[in-house]
């Protein structure tokens, strides 16, 4: 570490970019104005928050932050680094042999994947992870998204008079309350449980393992999905079991999608995966939304083999309210919104940084 300023090579991540807003005193007055911005429909004072975050930090502040975007930027400021925050860049022995004042490692993340973890261990380079608020608010978001389609809870959310039932489409009236109960007096069909259900999760990683633990807990029988199998130990941590992608989607009667947004994903689920789908399953979609085949999913929609759909983000933002979408009384969309509130990417940031100037 230099006699005055620590240095940190950062992946970057519109988020991660923030360890330099809080930390390098060069950092574009722009980029720190459009932080507060962003932040400002939950932080109003962003600048206090600055404050009251660096006060925290004696020794790491002011530090020299370079952002990196692939292997060879990162490979050229890793000799000077004294700490290395990645989120999806490897970091192995090539990485720790050019870095001989590396303090610690930081993942962006519960699973240190592509990090040596052995490699570290032998540089004497402590290993550090993170569990994103953001990842636990997105699998939250997921169960929100299939508890509101499963209680068609979009349709009938603040109805409560016969007019307006009967405007959604409904058929509302009071049982004979002397020989019965007056539950569902609205005579809202197709209501459903998660309960003893079978949800399909497609890629347990960071969220779709915060996702597996939320519907264990709701009683549903938890398949999962994707390239390579996980080990025992977290099958049973996650209540899940592995299957096949055309297994899954043959028997789930929820399928989540939990997968990066790449070349690989791209147009996934396309008409050939709806076809494979259990009839009246219902796709949930967390992801990037071009993972899902637009034109494939407005046909199984139309078909009514899919029983219904959520989406979080929008193929398009800001959205359109004249999107064919919205006219299926079985498709749930919100507006980028499952990673929320702010305050999970402030407090996982501030916990990240506080953690690097402990090992200082």
């Amino acid at each position: 570490m230099s006699a005055d300023r620590p240095t940190l090579v950062v992946e970057d991540d519109p988020f991660l970019r923030l360890i330099g807003v809080v930390l390098d005193p060069a950092t574009d007055p722009q980029r720190i104005a459009a932080y507060a911005d962003f932040f400002a429909h939950d932080l109003p004072d962003f600048p206090g928050w600055l404050q009251q975050l660096r006060r925290r930090l004696p020794k790491l502040l002011p530090a020299k932050v370079t952002l990196v975007d692939d292997l060879p930027a990162l490979h050229a400021a890793l000799p000077g680094a004294d700490f290395a925050v990645v989120e999806s860049l490897p970091l192995g022995r090539d990485e720790l042999a050019i870095a001989p004042r590396l303090k610690a490692v930081q993942k962006y993340g519960a699973i240190p994947s592509g990090i040596d973890a052995a490699a570290c261990a032998a540089h004497g380079v402590p290993l550090l992870t993170i569990r994103r608020r953001a990842n636990i608010a997105c699998a939250e978001h997921a169960v929100a998204l299939m508890l509101g389609l499963s209680r068609r809870l979009h349709e009938v959310a603040n109805r409560i008079s016969t007019a307006s039932l009967q405007a959604a489409g409904f058929a509302p009236r009071t049982y004979d309350r002397r020989h019965t109960a007056n539950s569902n007096w609205a005579r809202v069909p197709g209501i459903s449980l998660l309960h003893g259900s079978t949800l399909g999760i497609v890629g347990l990683g960071e969220i779709g393992r915060e996702l597996a633990l939320r519907g264990a807990a709701f009683g549903m029988n938890i398949l999962y999905h994707q390239r390579t199998r996980l080990p025992p130990d977290i099958e049973t941590r996650h209540s899940a079991h592995y299957a096949g992608l055309d297994t899954l989607l043959e028997t789930g009667d929820w399928i989540v999608i939990c997968l990066p947004g790449n070349n690989n994903t791209r147009g996934l689920f396309d008409a050939a995966r709806f076809d494979r789908m259990k009839p009246g399953a219902r796709l949930i979609n967390i992801s990037r939304p071009e993972i899902v085949d637009r034109d494939a999913l407005i046909g199984a929609l139309r078909s009514g083999r899919l029983g219904g759909f959520a989406l979080d983000p929008l193929y398009e933002a800001p959205g359109r309210d004249d999107d064919e979408l919205l006219t299926f009384n079985n498709v749930l969309i919100t507006p980028h919104i499952a990673a929320q509130p702010r305050f999970n990417a402030l407090d996982d940031i501030a916990d990240l940084i506080t953690g690097l100037e402990e090992k200082l």
